[in-house]
C-alpha cells in the first residue's frame, strides 16, 4: 500500500479512512476480495472453505498462498452459479455420486473397476490416446457428463495440482493449469475419489501431512491416491506388461507414454514393487521436477481467450452461453457468470464456438 503503519493501523481501527482508490487497492490487489466485503457491518463467515478440507491440518492450510485461497472461494462462488444456471438441478442423466455406492469393504480394484465402466472408456481405449492433451481433454468430458464440473485456473502455488468441492447437486474439481497435462489427470481421479467419500479435498505434491491425520482422514488420502494409480494404471495389466520393460529411465517413459501418465506414477508403481530403488525413485522424481520448472519458464504466455474457454470448458460454458440465447440471464449477468467483461463477450463468444474438435 506504500503507506506507514501508523496510517494502516488507523484505518482498520476505525479512526480514519481510505480513500476509494485506495479501498479498490486493498480489495482487489492485497485482500483479493470484492469492494462491497468492505461496506459489510463485519467480515464475512468463511467456514464453509474451511471444513471443506477436512482432511488437510490447519497448519497445511494456514501455508497456502492468498491465490489459491481466492480460487477457493471462486469454486464455491461457481457452485452457487450453478444453481442458478440449472435451476437446483444437475443436468447429467447419470450424477455418479448419486448412482455409485461403495464402503469399506470393496476393494479399490473393484472400484476403479466399476468407475471405468460408468465413465466409459476402456484401458484400450486409453492406451490410443494420442497424446496427454487429448487424453485430458476426454477424460474431462467423461467426468463431467457423469454430474461433475472441472474447472482449470493457475494457482501460482506448485505444491498443490487441485481441489474439489462437494456439494450434492453440483461437486466441482479444480485443476492447476500450470502442472503438467500427465499430473492434472492423475489429479482428476484423485479429487474424483475425494467426492465419492462425499466431501471436498485437495491434492499436494508433497503428501506427507498425511502422517498428521487423524486415522479415518488418513485412510482417505491413502485411497485416493490407490484409486488414481489403479484406475489409470490396473496393477494386473502393469504387472503383465513390466515384464517386458527393465527399470531404466527409457523404460519408464515409454511406460508412461503408453498409459498417458506421468513419469512419477510410473516410477512410483515400480518404487512399490521393488523394480526400483528408493534412492533412484528420489533421484529421478527431482530431475523430472527440475526439468519441469525449467520448462515452464520457458513457456510463453497464451491467448486470453483460449485460456478463459480452457479454464470454464466447455460444459459450463455450453450453459451460460445456452442460458443467455434462451432469454433467461441477461448480458450483464453472463458477463458475470464468465467473469469477463461485456464488451469482450463477442469475441470470448466467437472463439468458442468458432473453435473445430
Amino acid at each position: 500500500m506504500n503507506k506507514d503503519v501508523d496510517t494502516i493501523v488507523s484505518w482498520e481501527e476505525g479512526r480514519d479512512v481510505p480513500t476509494y482508490v485506495q479501498l479498490e487497492n486493498l480489495a482487489y490487489n492485497v485482500f483479493k476480495r470484492p469492494i462491497a466485503v468492505f461496506y459489510f457491518s463485519k467480515p464475512p463467515h468463511e467456514d464453509k472453505i474451511r471444513k471443506a478440507f477436512r482432511t488437510l491440518p490447519d497448519a497445511e492450510y494456514q501455508s497456502i498462498n492468498h491465490n489459491v485461497i481466492k480460487i477457493f472461494r471462486d469454486a464455491s462462488v461457481k457452485q452457487i452459479t450453478l444453481h442458478e444456471l440449472c435451476k437446483n438441478r444437475n443436468p447429467s442423466q447419470y450424477h455418479i455420486l448419486k448412482s455409485y455406492k461403495f464402503n469399506n469393504t470393496t476393494s479399490i480394484h473393484k472400484v476403479a473397476e466399476d468407475i471405468r465402466g460408468i465413465i466409459g472408456i476402456s484401458l484400450d481405449q486409453q492406451k490410443a490416446f494420442q497424446n496427454e492433451d487429448i487424453a485430458f481433454r476426454i477424460w474431462r468430458e467423461a467426468i463431467e457428463k457423469a454430474g461433475i464440473f472441472v474447472f482449470k485456473n493457475a494457482f501460482k502455488e506448485d505444491g498443490i495440482s487441485g481441489f474439489c468441492l462437494f456439494d450434492d447437486e453440483f461437486p466441482v474439481i479444480y485443476i492447476n493449469n500450470s502442472m503438467p497435462k500427465t499430473r492434472q489427470i492423475f489429479t482428476l481421479f484423485h479429487e474424483l475419489a475425494h467426492l465419492m467419500f462425499n466431501i471436498g479435498g485437495i491434492d499436494k505434491l508433497d503428501d506427507g501431512f498425511i502422517v498428521q491425520l487423524s486415522s479415518y482422514e488418513k485412510q482417505i488420502e491413502t485411497f485416493c491416491n490407490q484409486f488414481a494409480a489403479e484406475f489409470l494404471i490396473p496393477n494386473a495389466d502393469f504387472d503383465r506388461t513390466i515384464i517386458n520393460f527393465d527399470n531404466s529411465e527409457l523404460s519408464i517413459s515409454s511406460l508412461a507414454r503408453l498409459y498417458c501418465v506421468s513419469r512419477e506414477v510410473i516410477s512410483r508403481k515400480m518404487l512399490d514393487r521393488g523394480i526400483l530403488s528408493k534412492s533412484r525413485y528420489l533421484e529421478l522424481a527431482q530431475k523430472w521436477t527440475d526439468q519441469a520448472a525449467k520448462g515452464k519458464s520457458q513457456s510463453g504466455g497464451g491467448n486470453y481467450y483460449a485460456t478463459k474457454i480452457t479454464y470454464l470448458g466447455d460444459n459450463y460454458l455450453n450453459l451460460a452461453f445456452g442460458n443467455y440465447y434462451g432469454g433467461t440471464i441477461s448480458e450483464y449477468q453472463l458477463a458475470d457468470y464468465v467473469d469477463i467483461s461485456v464488451a469482450n463477450l463477442p469475441k470470448l463468444e466467437s472463439k468458442f464456438f468458432g473453435r473445430g474438435r
